[in-house]
């Protein structure tokens, strides 16, 4: 089965971004020590709106990325992120070749 790959674009708020780097460390630092079937999962800040980040995921497989959204460290970032956002994040889902 095929790669998966996701491009979550997320707009922070006007000086929320401090508060949603830390909320988001966390997130990295859990996808990275309890889920096996993801292989990458970074956000960056873009360089030319400081207000806006991707964050780039790639995981074995659909069950993995399922796995992800199901995942208790996942569900347990929402309260936390969500107070940062200005918008509702824009996500893209890609096949991996």
């Amino acid at each position: 089965m095929a790669a998966v790959g996701v491009v979550a674009t997320l707009t922070v708020a006007e000086g929320k971004n401090a508060d949603f780097e830390a909320a988001f460390s966390e997130l990295m630092a859990a996808v990275s020590a309890n889920e096996p079937g993801n292989e990458f999962y970074a956000v960056f800040q873009c360089k030319d709106n400081p207000q806006q980040y991707k964050v780039l995921e790639r995981y074995v497989d659909q069950a993995a990325l399922d796995a992800h959204g199901k995942s208790d460290h996942f569900r347990a970032s929402g309260p936390k992120l969500a107070p940062c956002m200005a918008a509702a994040p824009v996500i893209e889902y890609l096949d991996g070749i």
